[in-house]
């Protein structure tokens, strides 16, 4: 059984149980509710009863909504995996940076959280239909859980979804409405249909529900830090001063909002129970072409102007307008955990989701590239420093479903009579993504005695462009190797077995044949003055390893080339 818990409303602070149905305060009638539990009773009950349960969502169901968990609705949700990004790190010159895959959902976003409670909220009060509204994600997760629980799904969904993402909703037996419109406005078509035939609608991004089953983000991320990196510790005394370890960053692209409060409330009430003592820094990453959060953040203003017209090919994050939500994110920002709201462009997003799945072997959705986007925007700026912990949210992967299975009369179209949006062709991420690609083929040696080294280098490379690539691992092997591959461009290590960087420099430049081919040197070593006047004139670049981005890298072979 779950714990006692209320609704607090957040406006005027009266609390009752809560139900499903009930979607106001009886008292202001306003919307905005949190839940509350026992948390001076759970901070000595729930740490005994952790160890003998599963790694899932329902890890910690005295802290969630739902009076008695059905184990047959559950499809596994939760317990995603925190993967440290080896070499994604090493470019950064950051070795803490940490993917929570939300992929391994059982349909493969961070949405299937949000899903498993709201349904079984759903199903626990006997509500047979429901309505809601989704740019995908959530469609394709309540779908999923809809189905398995026995209750009828109407999703309307805003033509920008992709036609793979409708067509998964559809499979479910899910009824497909199509607006021709922003998500907004489907938002306002769904709340009509619902209202006119006396069905129970999501209210969405604060819906109770959703917000508690987001919290288990932050719950599980503290576990697993915990026993990845051990309990915090005091740098004097060495002793442990929390149970429970929190990272430096969380980074999440965010649309609505519920994501990202639902992971801070998540720490909020580890911190009630005094499992953890100190709050994560929170970063919150926008497409450029729908950020009205970051727009409003960069002014300093609580109050987010809303976009009418989004121009963004991320359909999931195009939310032109979060409501109240930005109000309570930016004062949790600015009065309890800090942090940042930002933007990047479509196209830095579908660049890094090129470079996540060359580097760390994930392929990821659209938004999470605006994560990964934002999050080397963050390192380059400085505002990530080399030694902090950070965790990724790695919200989805897009999984398409074949268009032949349903046939032809899969959904139903509601065309708005005004049109706020361009139409979107299905295949505008895969332009996109052709488009951040070069053009050209060089031929690259790269020369080090390291073989992490020649490996990140390789996938920087192989994530911009089809170059081919020699190596070798010293300094000799690396002579012979280019008298006979003859390569466009060498990049040169300093430090090697055999014959050092130096040496490699000196035999090419000496023979004719070998002495044009441009020579870019990175290197860990701290060179000497001497060392320097010995480079001076002889090599296009140096990059120390450790304090290079990609892109750096890149630009240098461009202007070669």
């Amino acid at each position: 059984m779950s714990s006692h818990f209320v609704v607090r409303c957040i406006d005027c602070g009266h609390k009752t149980p809560f139900l499903p149905t009930n979607l106001a305060c009886p008292k202001c009638g306003s919307t905005w509710r949190e839940a509350e539990y026992d948390y001076a009773h759970l901070a000595h009950s729930l740490p005994l009863q952790l160890p003998g349960r599963p790694f899932d969502i329902w890890r910690y169901r005295e802290l969630l909504p739902i009076r008695s968990p059905n184990p047959d609705l559950s499809l596994g949700e939760g317990g995603t995996p925190l993967i440290r990004a080896t070499n994604l790190g090493m470019m950064l010159g950051n070795p803490n940076i940490y993917i929570k895959d939300e992929r391994q959902g059982p349909t493969t976003s961070f949405k299937d959280r949000q899903a498993a409670v709201a349904i079984a909220a759903l199903k626990e009060a006997g509500i047979t239909e429901a309505v809601i509204a989704s740019t995908g994600n959530v469609a394709i997760a309540y779908s999923a859980y809809a189905a398995r629980a026995g209750i009828k799904l109407y999703a309307f969904l805003t033509s920008l979804v992709p036609a793979s993402k409708m067509r998964e909703v559809a499979l479910y037996g899910t009824q497909v409405i199509k607006v021709t419109g922003s998500y907004d406005q489907a938002k306002m078509v769904a709340a009509e249909f619902a209202k006119q035939r006396g069905i129970y609608r999501d209210p969405g991004a604060m819906n109770v529900p959703t917000i508690e089953a987001m919290k288990t983000i932050g719950f599980e991320i503290a576990e697993q830090l915990t026993a990845l990196l051990g309990p915090p510790t005091d740098p004097v005394t060495q002793r442990t001063t929390a149970p429970w370890r929190t990272p430096d960053w969380y980074i999440q692209s965010v649309s609505g909002g519920p994501g990202p409060y639902g992971v801070m409330r998540g720490f909020e009430e580890l911190n009630l129970m005094g499992l953890i003592n100190k709050y994560p820094k929170i970063g919150m990453l926008q497409a450029e072409g729908c950020a009205p959060m970051a727009h409003a953040w960069k002014q300093n203003k609580d109050v987010a102007t809303p976009i009418q017209s989004p121009r963004t090919l991320i359909a999931t994050l195009a939310t032109g307008d979060p409501g109240r939500a930005y109000t309570f994110l930016y004062n949790r920002l600015k009065n309890t955990f800090g942090g940042t709201i930002d933007s990047v462009s479509d196209q830095e997003a579908f660049r890094a989701m090129h470079l996540i799945a060359k580097m760390e072997g994930i392929s990821v959705e659209p938004a999470t590239g605006v994560a990964f986007a934002g999050l080397i925007k963050m390192v380059r700026s400085g505002m990530i420093k080399p030694d902090e912990i950070v965790v990724v949210n790695c919200s989805g992967h897009t999984m398409p479903i074949e268009r032949n299975i349903l046939g032809e009369r899969w959904a139903r179209n509601v065309i708005l009579p005004t049109q706020s949006m361009e139409e979107t062709p299905e295949e505008g991420l895969l332009a996109a993504l052709s488009k951040v690609a070069i053009d050209r083929f060089p031929r690259i040696a790269i020369v080090d005695d390291n073989a992490d080294v020649r490996r990140l280098i390789r996938r920087i490379l192989q994530s911009q462009g089809n170059y081919t690539i020699f190596e070798a691992d010293n300094g000799r092997s690396g002579i012979d190797l280019i008298k006979k591959e003859l390569p466009n461009l060498v990049i040169l290590d300093l430090m090697m077995p055999e014959l050092d960087g130096f040496g490699v420099m000196e035999e090419l430049q000496s023979n004719p044949d070998t002495m044009d081919i441009p020579i870019i040197v990175v290197t860990a070593k701290e060179l000497t003055n001497e060392e320097k006047k010995r480079l001076n004139g002889h090599i296009q670049s140096l990059m120390q390893k450790g304090d290079f981005l990609s892109d750096e890298l890149l630009d240098e072979i461009r202007a070669l080339l």
